[in-house]
């Protein structure tokens, strides 16, 4: 190799290195922006229907069309439940909170303003603590805690749908004043996993305190990731905004995918644009929305047809306000549920499992609920085998067979008897697994009682002494190869022979039982 030759190599081989101990010092900032619907009846300023799936403006008041001369009417309800999420959040509840008037045109919002609370919102402060744990990823689970700035009231707009082949645009209202409260966390998180995370956290509290229905793939919960990179001990980059994130998956890996994106322009001398973004779930990209160079001037102004909205705050207080009676804060805190991380507390303390066991049971709602029903049956089954089972062997053939825990068909009465059988040592794992399976086929009944099918397929757990000790002796009489080095110390060998009896038996044999029986035979 020339001269010229082994220096430009050098000198790519310098440069590389120089741009993997640059991409090393990026860090990475995420801040979220979670919009969640209400679970009420009615819209929040309207009595018009909040239901999912009705036919195109079929839920539409007159004031939600903006009809001249109506007004807005808010939901006590939505209120209400606001104010739980915010105490289980640990938000200062505002006494007093005012609505305003946030100007933009768009067809599907009809007034030409959105009613929200910039100002003065219902809650500030606030934070989320919660685990980050990734099977196979992280080998223990860590804490992570994000600031909420602000949690505030606000309508939803209404839904344009777009006909390309026609070229023409309908809108459908009935989202128009649908109620929703919009998380506004502070920039304390990192990764894509650590948003999920928090995503999957908050999804568990706002189900527990039945404020939200949490079903994205209704559009009951939408997030917004805001997302810069900058070195270290320099100031924070140009963000930019992923808009209406739709899965707790797509949150991780569109603000991954961002991330990478802009460590790739800065690391090749490019520059980041403030801009909107929109996540493609097909090509797994960010793209392009609307550039953000340009504040857009909301021109925000009171909203003069609501009145500021009062809370009594404090027990045996009293407010002039007869309507604000109604909400009274130290009632709804009373009435707080247990919070899902204090269940996994008590899941590690009561009985005695690992904090990532309970994390992985608590963070599956429908798998919480069957170890809870399980347990709470019989005092006698154990939690450990219950929580075992449940994780290693349901889980395993539900992904196996594509399926979510909620819509498997399976009961925990079901799962309860299986675990009966494997804790009165009369079904083993293996078995186990083929029972899960057998009821889980399309054409299989997922009514049918496991005990039966075990009964039918003949997979009871062979622990017939004289039966295992046969078992042992053919294993024996057919291997004396094995049974030979074995005798003369190579005592892995007991294994293999043990293996050969599993063979013979089907698996279905007691092979705690049929090891013991071995050493003593092959003294």
């Amino acid at each position: 190799m020339s001269l010229s030759n082994r220096l430009l190599c050098r000198y790519f081989a310098s440069a590389k290195r120089s741009r993997n101990n640059t991409r090393a010092k990026w860090k990475s900032v995420v801040g979220l922006e979670v919009h969640a619907q209400l679970d009420t009846k009615s819209k929040l300023f309207s009595g018009a229907r909040a239901t999912f799936g009705a036919a195109p403006n079929s839920c539409v008041a007159l004031f939600d069309a903006s009809i001249p001369g109506t007004l807005p009417v808010l939901n006590r309800h939505a209120v209400e439940l606001a104010v739980k999420t915010s105490l289980a959040l640990g938000c200062n509840v505002n006494a007093v909170s005012m609505f305003d008037r946030k100007h933009y045109f768009y067809a599907d919002l009809p007034t030409g303003y959105q009613i929200t609370q910039q100002r003065a919102p219902l809650a500030r402060g606030g934070s989320l603590s919660f685990p980050v744990f990734i099977p196979g990823v992280t080998k223990t689970p860590y804490y992570k805690t994000a600031k909420l700035h602000q949690l505030q009231l606000e309508q939803d707009s209404g839904k344009s749908l777009h006909d390309p082949v026609e070229r023409k645009s309908l809108v459908d209202l009935n989202r128009a004043g649908m109620p929703l409260m919009e998380l506004v966390f502070e920039p304390d998180l990192e990764t894509g996993e650590e948003a999920a995370a928090l995503v999957k956290e908050l999804i568990l509290i706002l189900t527990r305190m039945e404020s939200c229905s949490c079903k994205m793939e209704e559009g009951a919960l939408r997030v917004d990731a805001n997302i810069s990179v900058h070195l270290e001990n320099t100031p924070l980059g140009t963000r930019t905004e992923v808009k209406n994130i739709g899965s707790v998956r797509a949150v991780s890996q569109a603000i991954d995918y961002e991330i990478r994106r802009q460590i790739e322009i800065l690391d090749d001398g490019g520059k980041i644009h403030n801009e909107t973004r929109a996540w493609d779930s097909v090509g797994r990209v960010t793209v392009a929305m609307r550039d953000k160079e340009v504040v857009q001037d909301y021109r925000f102004m009171p909203e003069p047809n609501l009145p500021p909205l009062h809370l009594k705050l404090h027990e045996g207080a009293t407010v002039e306000d007869t309507e604000a009676r109604l909400i009274d804060v130290p009632k709804i805190r009373h009435s707080l549920p247990e919070l899902p991380e204090q269940t996994r507390q008590r899941i590690v303390e009561v009985h005695q499992l690992s904090s990532a066991t309970a994390i992985t049971l608590v963070n599956d709602i429908p798998l919480y609920n069957h170890f809870r029903t399980i347990i709470d049956e019989s005092a006698a089954r154990s939690p450990k085998l219950v929580a075992n089972f449940l994780i290693n062997e349901l889980l395993t053939i539900l992904n196996r067979n594509k399926l979510e825990t909620a819509d498997c068909g399976l009961t925990s009465g079901q799962l309860a008897t299986i675990v009966d059988l494997l804790q009165e040592n009369r079904l083993n794992v293996q078995y186990a697994r083929r029972v899960l399976q057998e009821l889980l086929e399309p054409e299989g009944d997922t009514t049918r009682c496991p005990r039966e099918l075990v009964s039918e397929r003949n997979w009871f757990l062979i622990t017939d002494e004289t039966q295992i000790r046969q078992h042992c002796q053919d294993a024996i009489d057919a291997n004396p190869k094995l049974v030979d080095k074995y005798r003369k110390g190579k005592e892995k060998m007991l294994y293999a022979l043990a293996g050969v009896v599993a063979k013979t038996s089907e698996e279905k044999i007691d092979m705690a039982r049929a090891v013991e029986l071995l050493k003593q035979m092959l003294k």
